[in-house]
């Protein structure tokens, strides 16, 4: 039967109707980019767009919406890029070049039809993409006669949905015949129920894997060396964007924005064991020159201000908390015992053992150098946390910026020690405003709204820079 007879002699061309959407007029390419550009890339845009409209200027903002964007940009950047996806989605229909290329239908179809029509048109393109690639099966297996049944239903519904004016009934009609023929006489060769969802699942798992490799990924928090700004049992995500994402078994980056800034709250490869992953706070970044009295970081011969809180229990240990305050952050820090020991001017006012460092007699730890190409961290407990200052037996080292993960955004789940959902957890953002654990909420809150209502202004929080490398002579 001759192309003409088998499509009752109507070419789309002669008759100035719109092409059939089965697939073989060549607009397969122009649906794809329709789908790319408005689903994909424009609500990308419109996503950045707005995620940089609502990001506060360097000099905050206390509106909560835009101090959540600033301080979460990715998590920010998702969810809107969802929403305007599926707005767009909504009203695919009638978006520019929508029924030109046949995208979904056409503006005269009925809004109830409108997902038969899409039903219909992935039909006939999954039936002429079996017609084509299994010419030669469908040619050894089919008869002429059942050949033909199906070629006759294909092309009265390619009739019914190309028709200059839509006729619903006439469509119905024709889209239940051909999905009969092609069910019965090409289903050998559809891909079957298991196979789309083995796809969907293969799908899922790819963006997952992608999203994980440069966008996000989960960590468990499994020991105490942040407590309590994390908790043990604390279930966080990463933002791997924020550095410039690591490219998979390698040590270069996309985008690389380093170093750190001072009080980022980092995971990182142990430099000792790439193997492990470790969860501390950057304190210095290269150039500085790190000291640490008592516990408490000394940079560049700037002791970093803190509040005391008041005192803290946790695991049958008694502890004192502080608000430390570092350029524009606030942060807890827990030590064992108050670190402010003795006042002093000088190393001679102290006790035989002690140092002086900014005003204050203790135990003196470095000083240790910063190089280009590393960041040194600490954990928010002080006295608990195998950190940059017990590196290398002792000597202290730094986390050298190829080690780096990404930087820690909120709790997306807590297990308590008993086992339960930890709910006073969920959702804290850990480079936000310091959130107290529950059980500590009510004897400490006075404490730290304190605490951060006699913050210090940020230029009185910020350490000097290192002092310049003194240049040789010439002569």
């Amino acid at each position: 039967m001759s192309a003409a007879k088998a499509t009752g002699g109507a070419d789309p061309r002669s008759t100035g109707s719109s092409p059939p959407p089965g697939g073989r007029d060549g607009r397969a390419p122009l649906r794809f980019l329709f789908h790319l550009v408005w689903i994909c890339i424009v609500p990308f845009a419109l996503a950045v767009l707005n995620v940089w409209l609502l990001t506060p200027p360097a000099g905050g903002s206390s509106q909560p919406l835009r101090v959540f964007v600033g301080e979460q940009q990715i998590p920010a950047g998702i969810v809107l890029f969802t929403i305007f996806a599926m707005v767009l989605w909504r009203f695919r229909h009638e978006l520019p070049f929508a029924s030109a290329i046949g995208v979904g239908g056409r503006r005269d179809i009925p809004p109830k039809a409108r997902a038969r029509f899409e039903d219909a048109a992935a039909l006939l393109e999954e039936a002429n993409r079996i017609l084509r690639s299994r010419k030669r099966d469908v040619e050894r297996e089919l008869t002429t006669g059942e050949r033909e049944q199906v070629t006759q239903a294909i092309a009265a519904l390619e009739r019914a949905m190309s028709a200059d004016t839509f006729d619903a009934d006439e469509f119905d009609a024709a889209h239940s015949r051909a999905d009969r023929a092609v069910g019965e006489h090409l289903g050998r060769w559809r891909k079957g129920e298991m196979r789309e969802y083995a796809e969907s699942i293969g799908i899922a798992v790819a963006v997952a894997l992608l999203l994980r490799a440069f966008v996000v990924e989960a960590f468990k928090i499994p020991s105490g060396s942040m407590i309590p700004t994390l908790m043990v049992g604390d279930h966080i995500f990463v933002n791997k964007f924020t550095y410039g994402p690591l490219i998979p078994w390698t040590d270069q980056r996309l985008f690389p924005r380093l170093p750190p800034s001072r009080g980022d709250v980092m995971v990182f490869k142990f430099p000792e064991n790439k193997e492990q992953d470790f969860i501390k706070r950057t304190i210095a970044v290269p150039g500085d020159t790190l000291e640490a009295i008592n516990g408490r970081p000394v940079i560049n011969g700037w002791l970093v201000p803190h509040c005391h809180v008041g005192p803290y229990h946790y695991e049958g240990r008694q502890a004192e908390l502080f608000v430390e305050y570092l350029g524009d952050k606030s942060y807890f820090t827990l030590y064992e015992k108050n670190p402010d020991g003795m006042m002093c001017v000088e190393s001679d006012d102290c006790t035989p053992g002690s140092t002086c460092r900014g005003g204050i007699c203790g135990d003196l730890q470095g000083p240790f150098k910063v190089a280009a190409d590393e960041a040194w961290v600490m954990g928010d407990n002080r006295n608990n946390s195998h950190d940059s200052r017990s590196w290398r037996g002792g000597l202290g080292a730094g986390v050298p910026f190829d080690h780096i993960k990404g930087r820690a955004m909120f709790v997306w789940m807590s297990f308590g020690p008993g086992g339960g959902i930890a709910q006073d957890r969920l959702f804290v953002n850990v480079m936000g405003r310091p959130k107290l654990p529950g059980a500590h909420e009510a004897a400490l809150h006075d404490g730290l709204d304190k605490c951060l209502r006699e913050r210090p202004p940020v230029s009185e929080t910020t350490p000097p820079p290192p002092p310049a490398r003194p240049q040789s002579k010439r002569r």
